[in-house]
């Protein structure tokens, strides 16, 4: 649906466009009547200023708007760092919002950016906003002309650049690096079932298992959808009833769970029990033991996000390039919670 315009406003009421700028910025000099009119109009076909075109043609704000889910998430607060960088040193502000994982937080904070304030986007989707699969306002968004550079949670159908991590095959060969370790039963606990980011790592956990003829045992496919003080008690009674000797997790909240559930149950940590987590975080660091790995690189991540956008804005070769997603590779960083119990 076409962006209705000031111009569009005057064809309406046969005025000029000079007439509907001062009645919708409530002008003395318009009839309260012409205004009233002109206004309800403009709320009844959603009309949205476009600050770009009401000033210089070519006029930049120079700042980006960043969306993030979740401000506790250590990951989340590495991408800002990447971006806040690239920014900085390419002269652009950053406006930061944080959608809480809500749907209408997320959709509320883009039509509030979206009136001129930012000359493009950088955003990793609420939780919601995947369950729902609702991307009208980001559809919205694009279609007015707007950049939108999407990482880590994206919308696969989505036209715009995309920045995530290599989530199946760093899943599938960190099974592998478990299996050599001497592990065979591996056990996957999730916190993002309802992500595609978790559920790429669970179809990654998979195919490391079925690389190295290790039998599913769909027990040890724990996928948590709860309060993270409560994964714990989801974890004892599984662990308690099957056997599990390491453990591949999704977040770091998770693996600290698993970490103590199994210490609690006498395993030995990494002596006879392995523990490996995505997002190479400060919970990791400071765990006991410190806790391996699989490093996702936020602050590059961030850092190549920030880039894409401003090349994209500044570029207008870039403008025309058909939308790429930039896939950026893990590592796994080795610490104390795993050892070779060959």
């Amino acid at each position: 649906m076409k962006r209705l315009t000031i111009k569009d406003i005057a064809k309406e009421f046969n005025v000029s466009i000079s007439t509907v700028s001062k009645a919708l910025n409530d002008s003395y000099e318009i009839s309260v009547s012409t205004k009233e009119k002109i206004q309800k109009y403009a709320k009844e076909n959603n009309y949205k200023p476009n600050f770009n075109a009401l000033s210089l043609k070519n006029r930049k704000t120079k700042t980006i708007g960043i969306v993030i889910p979740n401000m506790l998430n250590y990951f989340f607060a590495q991408v800002f760092k990447g971006v806040e960088k690239v920014a900085n040193d390419r002269g652009y502000k950053i406006i930061s919002c944080i959608s809480n994982e809500s749907f209408d937080k997320e959709v509320e904070t883009i039509e509030m950016l979206s009136n001129g304030s930012i000359d493009g986007f950088i955003l990793s989707l609420a939780e919601e906003t995947v369950s729902k699969k609702d991307y009208k306002h980001l559809k919205d968004v694009i279609h007015n002309g707007t950049p939108v550079v999407m990482f880590d949670r994206v919308a696969e159908n989505l036209e715009c650049d995309k920045v995530v991590t290599d989530n199946f095959d760093s899943a599938r060969s960190t099974v592998g690096h478990l299996v050599k370790l001497g592990h065979k039963n591996i056990a996957f606990v999730s916190s993002m079932a309802n992500l595609d980011i978790g559920r790429r790592r669970q179809l990654g956990y998979l195919k490391g298992l079925e690389d190295h003829q290790i039998k599913v045992n769909k027990d040890l496919i724990i996928n948590i959808d709860d309060n993270y003080k409560n994964y714990e008690k989801i974890l004892e009674p599984i662990f308690k009833n099957n056997t599990v000797n390491s453990v591949l997790a999704t977040d770091e909240s998770c693996a600290i769970a698993a970490m103590k559930v199994a210490q609690k149950l006498g395993h030995k940590v990494p002596e006879n029990f392995s523990v490996i987590s995505f997002s190479n975080g400060i919970l990791a660091r400071h765990s006991n033991p410190r806790m391996t790995t699989v490093s996702q690189h936020g602050e590059i991540m961030g850092a190549t996000a920030a880039e894409r956008l401003i090349n994209r804005l500044e570029n207008k070769s870039e403008e025309k390039k058909n939308a790429e997603t930039i896939v950026i590779k893990t590592d796994l960083v080795e610490r104390n919670s795993t050892k070779n119990i060959l």
